[in-house]
């Protein structure tokens, strides 16, 4: 099974968290300052009840997941008024890493398989509230949903010998020791409930007991003590921080002992100042916080590597990175991708601000943006008749086409290739 998951639960209503589906009473008017609470605090995934039963207000709704996904680092499972594939597609385009089925509704059956046949397993979850629509929907739910979401008390190993897939567990309560057996149990993949949802629940504490009882939970843990670290006169050893994404250095900063445990129990980079002489946790008055990916030392010891999700800026001057100065080379490295296309990017949007004589890029601009349209439709028919040939060179050739009329069309409308690839990575 892996690691066991702690899920925190969001009742979401008017863009307001409320306590459950019959108790509208406001846990917290800003949603997104739970969403961060969520993050810091050690949850593994956020499960959110969209309660908008009005169809005219679904749209709304999906835009501010749109919003809660931004601020959210870990998956988000959405649950609620997801009644056709219509919704699945617009919750999943939202940045939800799963939706969540109830099997209750009318032509459930067909929605799953709909989704799953569309979007994939990995996308498509159940709720069940009893034991005998599990058993009547077993094998649909076995072939097509990655989780069952338990939603009322049932008997685990009756649930356990008809699933073949992963379950959560939702639960009203709060008996720690009732909560751990759950998670204890080897078809369990996580725990959904109050006990993990309220405001000022200390998840990497619950973790702390998980790991006393035995359950592997996900949380960093130092693989090699700080004492091993060859450090400075100070004590310090100095910490390269990268974006995990696209692996651009991002900045340099240091690490005491008391700076390097903290980073790895709560998750987000912290550091030494060394003109103040004080820990400083990244973000904590910027709001530009880093989460810790991965942490890695080099073949001395000397040296550590961090890989981070960057919120934000990471260089105080708001630039993404520290390292904006060139001093030397004119050359771009060209091995990554996302490189050439962000320098395609910059080609195209010069050429828009500094118009040149005979320059393509212009013509198609002063064209206007139906003749952009029309060159892109072209491009991508283009790929499809040079595919129906045995020589690839052709499709390549076709393809770098059609990637300069789409990075044309981006820059007209606004959109980077950061969005591009943020929103793929959400996906």
């Amino acid at each position: 099974m892996g690691l066991k998951r702690i899920i925190p639960c969001l009742f979401l209503k008017d863009k307001k968290a409320v306590k459950w589906f019959d108790d509208e009473t406001v846990v917290a008017e800003n949603v997104l300052e739970l969403v961060k609470t969520y993050n810091e605090n050690g949850a593994d995934e956020l499960l959110i009840f969209n309660l908008t039963d009005n169809e005219d207000d679904k749209d709304e709704a999906v835009h501010f997941l749109k919003k809660i996904k931004k601020n959210l680092f870990i998956p988000m499972i959405v649950a609620g008024s997801i009644d056709n594939l219509e919704d699945v597609k617009k919750v999943l385009y939202a940045g939800a890493n799963r939706v969540v089925v109830n099997m209750a509704k009318p032509n459930a059956d067909k929605l799953i398989e709909d989704a799953a046949t569309r979007f994939g397993k990995e996308k498509v979850a159940v709720s069940i509230n009893d034991f005998d629509t599990m058993f009547k929907h077993q094998r649909l739910i076995n072939e097509f949903a990655k989780d069952v979401l338990l939603l009322h008390q049932m008997d685990l190993n009756s649930v356990t010998n008809v699933s073949e897939s992963e379950l959560v567990v939702f639960t009203k309560l709060e008996d720690m020791d009732v909560v751990l057996s759950f998670l204890e149990n080897e078809k369990v993949r996580g725990v959904v409930g109050p006990v993990f949802s309220a405001a000022d629940a200390k998840l990497t504490k619950i973790k702390d007991i998980c790991v006393e009882r035995g359950i592997e939970v996900s949380s960093f843990e130092a693989n090699i003590e700080f004492s091993e670290f060859k450090t400075d006169d100070q004590g310090l050893v100095p910490v390269v921080v990268q974006n995990y994404r696209t692996q651009e250095v991002l900045m340099v900063a240091y690490m005491n002992e008391e700076a390097y445990y903290k980073t790895i129990k709560t998750g987000k980079m912290t550091y030494y100042s060394r003109s103040r002489q004080e820990l400083w946790v990244k973000g904590e008055t910027s709001g530009h916080t880093q989460y810790l990916k991965s942490l890695d030392i080099d073949c001395d010891k000397d040296t550590l590597l961090a890989k981070v999700d960057q919120v934000g800026a990471a260089c105080h001057t708001g630039s993404p990175t520290c390292f904006y100065t060139r001093i030397s080379g004119e050359t771009e490295a060209t091995s990554n991708p996302l490189y050439v296309f962000k320098h395609l990017y910059d080609v195209i949007v010069d050429r828009r601000e500094n118009p040149k004589e005979g320059s393509y890029t212009n013509y198609l601009f002063d064209k206007g943006i139906d003749k952009i349209l029309k060159k892109v439709g072209e491009e991508a028919s283009e790929i499809i008749i040079a595919s129906k040939n045995p020589s690839t060179e052709e499709i390549k050739y076709e393809i770098a086409d059609f990637l300069y009329h789409m990075t044309v069309l981006m820059v007209d409308k606004g959109i980077s290739w950061d969005e591009v690839i943020n929103e793929l990575d959400d996906r």
